[in-house]
This record gives C-alpha cells, sequence and structure tokens, in this order.
C-alpha cells in the first residue's frame, strides 16, 4: 500500500481545511519544510493540492512547486486548478510527477483524454463526493453524476487511477466513508486511492483491506495521531 502524505497549499503555507472549507483553515507551516520531513520518515510519494488554484481558477505556486519537489526527492502529486492540457503542461515542468484532475474531469473531459494521450500513466483523476455524488470547484457545488459512473468514464479515456474523496470526512477525522470506498473498488476495478477522514493506524488498515492501493494522510499525521513511520512498516510500505 502507498501511503501519500498531504500538504495542502494556501497563500503559501501549508494549511488542512476542515470538509473543504474556505473559512475553516489551519495552518502547519512551511511547506518546503514539510516535504523534507515526510520525505526523512520514508516517504516515496508526496500528495499536494493546490488550495489558491482549486478555489480561483490559478496558481501561484509554481515556484514553491519546484522547491518542494526538490526538497522532497521523491515522486509528487499534484491536484487543484487543472483544467487545461496547458495547466498540466505547467506542473510538470514544474517538477510534478503525476497530474490530478479533478473539477474538469466531470465537466471537460476531452481534457483528461488528451492529457492522457500526452502524458501515459501519469495523469490521476481525483473524484470528490458528498453522498456518493461527485462535487467540484474546491467541493462547492454538488453534481447529479454518481462518483462512481464518473470514474466509469475516466476509465474509458486511459485513467488507471483515481483519488477518492469523501467531502463530509474530510479533515474531520472521523474515519473514511468505508462503504463508498468499497463500492468504488468492486464497481470499477480501478486502482483507488482512499482520501479523507483518516483519523487513526485502524482507517489505514481498513482501507487497505477494503483494496484500496493507497491512502492520502492530511490532519493526522499533523496532529501525531498516525505516525508515517509506523504506518509504513504496517502497510508493507517502503522505508527509506
Amino acid at each position: 500500500m502507498i501511503l501519500y502524505p498531504a500538504i495542502d497549499l494556501m497563500d503559501g503555507k501549508a494549511v488542512r481545511l476542515r470538509q473543504g472549507r474556505r473559512d475553516a483553515v489551519t495552518v502547519f507551516g512551511d511547506p518546503v519544510d514539510m516535504a523534507k520531513q515526510w520525505r526523512d520518515l520514508g516517504a516515496q510519494w508526496l500528495h499536494v493540492v493546490d488550495l489558491d488554484a482549486a478555489f480561483d481558477g490559478s496558481t501561484k505556486a509554481l515556484l514553491l512547486l519546484e522547491k518542494m519537489a526538490a526538497a522532497f526527492q521523491g515522486s509528487v502529486e499534484l491536484g487543484g486548478g487543472l483544467r487545461s492540457v496547458e495547466d498540466i503542461r505547467l506542473r510538470m515542468e514544474a517538477g510534478i510527477r503525476v497530474c490530478i484532475i479533478g473539477s474538469a474531469a466531470c465537466e471537460h473531459p476531452s481534457v483528461v483524454e488528451e492529457a492522457c494521450a500526452q502524458w501515459p500513466k501519469r495523469i490521476v483523476v481525483g473524484i470528490d463526493a458528498k453522498n456518493g455524488m461527485a462535487a467540484v470547484h474546491g467541493w462547492v457545488e454538488t453534481t447529479e453524476k454518481r462518483a462512481v459512473n464518473l470514474a466509469l468514464e475516466m476509465k474509458k479515456l486511459g485513467v488507471e487511477r483515481i483519488i477518492y474523496t469523501d467531502v463530509s470526512k474530510d479533515g474531520m477525522m472521523q474515519g473514511p466513508n468505508l462503504p463508498e470506498v468499497s463500492t468504488m473498488v468492486r464497481e470499477t476495478g480501478m486502482q483507488i486511492t482512499g482520501s479523507g477522514g483518516v483519523s487513526c493506524m485502524k482507517d489505514i488498515l481498513n482501507l487497505q483491506e477494503a483494496g484500496c492501493e493507497g491512502a492520502i494522510l492530511g490532519r493526522a499525521l499533523y496532529e501525531g495521531a498516525v505516525d508515517l513511520a509506523e504506518a509504513l512498516e504496517k502497510t508493507g510500505g517502503v522505508r527509506k
């Protein structure tokens, strides 16, 4: 199982939001220092979300992303505000290994198709959901499309992996939505990364048992509820 420590960026700082709300933010510090910290503890992947771009549609973080990628010295995946092939190209040039397409996957699937053709196996789709329905634009709008159906549409376009986030759980440390995650794994046959609500080691193991290829760890890491080195050992992750 791959564990992805998460760093959410807002105004150049590492932050966490509760339920995706812009007015419910906790600042945790310098994102470059955080990237180094997670690498030193054994992480091989880093999950980064550009919240400014997710909310406003444009990024101010390209230079910061370059610094984070250089500091981490592993594989960095990035989501937030990726709505065109040009958006993706800019991030790839900044040292990002995998780009995560969110809202555009639902609204402009041709972007996903073109990106998969240009960067095979380097495009992931992030599906955020409320009550099993896909949510877009920084989680502030819920669509009428089932998250599972959206994933199946992305599979036809060449996407192999989905990051599934239950918005009602994100940042709340109340445990992931295991029934919905299990449904996504079972009905799509895709690689599913569980995200949102992880509060303890048991939650991670539950996601692993549900068939997830990985788990994204946010607030639980920052507040000390999960020890990354221990989690890597217990899930079969590789430590360096």
